[in-house]
């Protein structure tokens, strides 16, 4: 080691903060107040990934569909997922089933959620979810 350097690696070159994240939109807010609701005090952001299936672009054609209730199901069954889970983790997964539609047809498809706990650009907590390719 040479110079003031502390770390063995060296010098930090580059870091991608959660917040330039957020910026460039590979992870999507969920707004305060929906997750306090749904009984998260963490901050939340969904990958983008993720998010397309909360808010796909033919939303208006599935009927009884809304981004703000797709949001709360993915945020209630995380809920659920922490309160069964036994393991003592930074992570878990879940399965949740999004009702989609491609052309004519209207379907259910099951994805699995990954919520991964970690330390926010201040090293607070927040909380990522994210669909497992994803991570």
């Amino acid at each position: 080691m040479t110079g003031t350097t502390t770390s063995p690696f060296g010098d930090l070159i580059y870091a991608y903060t959660r917040s330039d994240a957020i910026a460039d939109g590979v992870l999507i807010p969920v707004p305060e107040e929906t997750s306090r609701e749904a009984g998260i005090t963490w901050p939340v952001a969904v990958s983008s990934s993720l998010w397309s299936l909360v808010e796909p672009d033919n939303l208006e054609e599935m009927p009884g569909q809304s981004v703000q209730g797709r949001l709360w199901d993915l945020l209630w069954l995380f809920r659920c997922a922490i309160h069964s889970s036994r393991a003592s983790s930074d992570r878990i997964s879940y399965r949740i089933v999004f009702l989609m539609k491609t052309g004519n047809r209207i379907y259910d498809r099951t994805v699995t959620v990954i919520a991964h706990a970690g330390p926010g650009d201040m090293g607070e907590p927040v909380i990522t979810l994210m669909l497992p390719e994803d991570d």
